[in-house]
């Protein structure tokens, strides 16, 4: 019988044991199956912890989580094709959940699908190898510190790509009297009350990080961009400059010639893709983007076909585009998809490589991914999802930030699985500072 290691737990790793769960019910005999989870419990990073730096036994801490953290996308557009929000919690629940909720039901439908068997939690993986028909794997049990090694046939790499930071150096640092962290320590908002905060980045952690500053009682928030601005209609006290040069005592100087002063400098500079686990020759090396180079179908390394990436792109769509790679390897293993020859995937990766490198703004990366997610489908049995309904949301999301950036959260989204459109919740996101899931759900 094939042996998988499936390196995480997070949602990429539950959903292909999810896969798995499925095509048992089925009635297929699936393959034996090992996870490997170096936190205590599974969901990844959406497993919030006050800790940063490193855990308990000295591993740095993967989870990028923080308080009163709400979806910045419908969750319409991320829900499981197989398990609806309406099932999970037996209603329908307004268009963007905070934290707990969606961890809620992430996990919800994960114990549902008895695969938990299939985990080793507490352990860390040190070292994988090609041993010329698998991987050797090494392993350790972070509680009692034993050290093990077992052989597997397959493996499948789902550890995501927003754990480690990448931290860019500036003049003054060193001798700037405030606060200087990443986005992946930032924890709480409440630190930044009155202050005067400056934050670096232009994608989703910078502007999420920073709505976060300004809801909970920032008194300025400056957004250093490096190339594009995001172009939001800022609030009065928010503002984006281009370009942090220097930092010069506690003032942040740009090259546009503004001078901020500043009590705490956000890094919101993004992630690096890092696997120190894996062996030189397994390793994907790419930065951040809709299709990375040696990965066919987006999850198969071009180099050894018995090695699957899941989740390694830059996202749009997440929960149900997991799903569709993870159903889409399952079946490679199971071999009910054959890969074609090697000419082949390597023209089918150029091709949507050369598509990616073409695209201009964001609505045409959510048709690229968008048509991504429906290729995946088309050759496997994940139940019926309506990707063109999830598109348009994605449309009407970008239009609703680019109309007010402080109220795109308070629009209701129908459910491409059920139908069923989501009710305005009792209180509007920028008023709503209570992010539990008992306030959340207990509609008025």
């Amino acid at each position: 019988m094939t042996k998988i290691a499936l390196i995480g737990t997070g949602p990429c790793g539950l959903s292909f044991l999810r896969s798995l769960h499925q095509a048992e019910k089925n009635g297929d005999s699936i393959p034996e199956v090992v996870a490997f989870e170096k936190q205590a419990d599974w969901g990844g990073l959406w497993n919030y912890t006050w800790r940063t730096g490193s855990d308990q036994f000295g591993d740095p801490i993967p989870n990028s989580m923080y308080r009163y953290l709400w979806s910045n996308g419908p969750k319409e557009c991320l829900e499981f094709a197989d398990y609806s929000f309406d099932e999970h919690f037996q209603k329908p629940i307004p268009s963007f959940p905070p934290r707990e909720v969606l961890q809620n039901y992430i996990l919800g439908r994960a114990e549902k699908s008895d695969v938990k068997k299939y985990v080793k939690f507490n352990t860390t993986v040190s070292s994988v190898v090609d041993n010329g028909n698998g991987f050797d794997i090494t392993y350790t049990n972070k509680i009692d510190n034993s050290v093990h090694k077992d052989s597997f046939d397959k493996l499948i790499v789902a550890t995501g790509h927003f754990s480690v930071p990448y931290i860019p150096e500036y003049e003054g640092m060193n001798s700037f009297p405030g606060r200087i962290m990443h986005s992946h320590d930032f924890r709480d908002a409440e630190e930044f009350r009155n202050k005067n905060v400056v934050i670096l980045g232009s994608s989703y952690s910078a502007e999420d990080v920073a709505l976060q500053c300004y809801k909970y009682g920032a008194k300025t928030v400056t957004i250093g961009y490096r190339n594009n601005p995001m172009g939001f209609n800022w609030p009065e006290g928010m503002k984006e400059v281009h370009y942090m040069d220097k930092i010069d005592g506690n003032k942040a100087i740009f090259k546009d010639g503004t001078v901020q002063e500043m009590d705490a400098l956000i890094l919101c500079t993004g992630y690096l893709h890092h696997f120190p686990f894996l062996s030189e020759d397994l390793k994907l090396k790419t930065h951040n983007r809709l299709y990375p180079p040696m990965l066919y179908k987006g999850v198969v390394w071009q180099n050894n076909h018995n090695l699957f990436y899941l989740g390694m792109q830059d996202q749009f769509h997440t929960f149900n585009m997991f799903d569709a790679q993870a159903w889409y390897v399952r079946d490679i293993i199971m071999n009910k998809i054959k890969l074609p020859s090697d000419d082949e995937i390597s023209n089918d990766i150029n091709s949507w490589v050369s598509k990616e490198e073409a695209l201009e703004d964001a609505y045409q990366m959510i048709d690229f991914q968008t048509d991504y997610c429906v290729d995946l489908c088309s050759a496997i049995d994940y139940p019926k999802i309506d990707f063109e309904l999830i598109k348009k949301h994605f449309y009407d999301w970008e239009h609703d930030k680019e109309a007010n950036i402080l109220t795109y959260r308070d629009k209701s989204f129908s459910s491409p699985v059920t139908g069923t459109t989501g009710p305005s919740h009792h209180t509007t996101w920028l008023e709503a500072m209570d992010d539990s899931m008992a306030t959340y759900l207990d509609t008025k």
